[in-house]
């Protein structure tokens, strides 16, 4: 392993951190890395460029690392205080990657995937054209996937309501141009098999206790034990990722909580590292 794949392995790493954090996310990270990337390539930019928003994609939520498991866990509305801090992730994100020698292919969609083109949004109020085109992208994939993933209080979306929704905000919460475009990426069935997966082919499954979605990795074997990352419920995992049956065991959990494939992540930063060709340059 060269030192760029190296480096690159241990931001995944550490983006993987948040998600194993939220019971609830369920692939959040991959889904919005690779809705990031659908629209990168339809937009037809360089192999690079494309690379640098799919790892953005991954890593926007990197700050909530630093979340309260109170606020990141809580099942319903936030308090206005609670949601002052969820706010405070992007900076934190930005700092967490600080001198990693690949920050800066990261940073744009890490600290600023929150801004909107009307000047509302946070950390720093920036408007229109001064909103960097990762994060503009990364802002719409985040927001997308956040309406139609279920979560313990709502049920996620049908896509073409959240799609509507998105058309209803351009030129506020959403760029004009990219919104339109992600729409139109949506109404045509691009985002089917992103939407409710955890991985490429993989459903997300719902605890047979709980409801809350699970992410049960493609490695996973019939009749391995697994735990619900909410209830902790352990679960027996039958069949195959195409139709997998989870069977609720009586006793509380004694088994690991599920956490992103390893294997994906590993494949994930491979297929960045060889995208990035020689043009990635290591900082520090």
């Amino acid at each position: 392993m060269d030192l760029v794949a190296h480096l690159l392995n241990s931001l995944f790493t550490m983006a993987s951190l948040v998600e194993a954090r939220d019971p609830y996310t369920g692939g959040h990270l991959w889904r919005v890395s690779q809705l990031s990337y659908l629209m990168a390539q339809d937009l037809g930019l360089p192999p690079e460029a494309v690379a640098q928003i799919t790892l953005g994609g991954f890593l926007h939520d990197l700050g909530k690392i630093g979340v309260p498991d109170a606020i990141l866990h809580k099942p319903g509305p936030l308090t206005d205080e609670e949601y002052a801090t969820i706010r405070t992730h992007p900076e934190t994100g930005a700092r967490l990657l600080g001198n990693h020698p690949l920050a800066y292919l990261a940073i744009d969609a890490v600290l600023k995937h929150h801004e909107t083109p009307d000047g509302k949004g946070y950390p720093q109020g920036l408007a229109g054209e001064d909103i960097p085109l990762a994060a503009g992208i990364v802002g719409i994939a985040d927001a997308f996937d956040a309406m139609t993933s279920t979560r313990p209080y709502r049920q996620g979306m049908p896509i073409n309501t959240a799609l509507d929704i998105i058309q209803s905000k351009l030129d506020t919460q959403f760029d004009r141009v990219l919104g339109e475009r992600f729409i139109e990426m949506g109404r045509t069935g691009v985002f089917d098999e992103v939407v409710g997966h955890s991985e490429p082919g993989v459903r997300l499954q719902s605890c047979p206790s709980c409801g809350p979605i699970i992410a049960v990795p493609r490695r996973t074997r019939s009749g391995d034990i697994v735990a619900c990352p909410a209830c902790r419920t352990r679960i027996k995992v039958v069949g195959n990722h195409e139709d997998w049956m989870l069977v609720p065991l009586p006793e509380k959990e004694s088994a690991p909580p599920l956490q992103l494939d390893p294997d994906l992540v590993r494949a994930m930063a491979h297929t960045i590292r060889t995208a990035l060709g020689e043009s990635v340059r290591v900082s520090g």
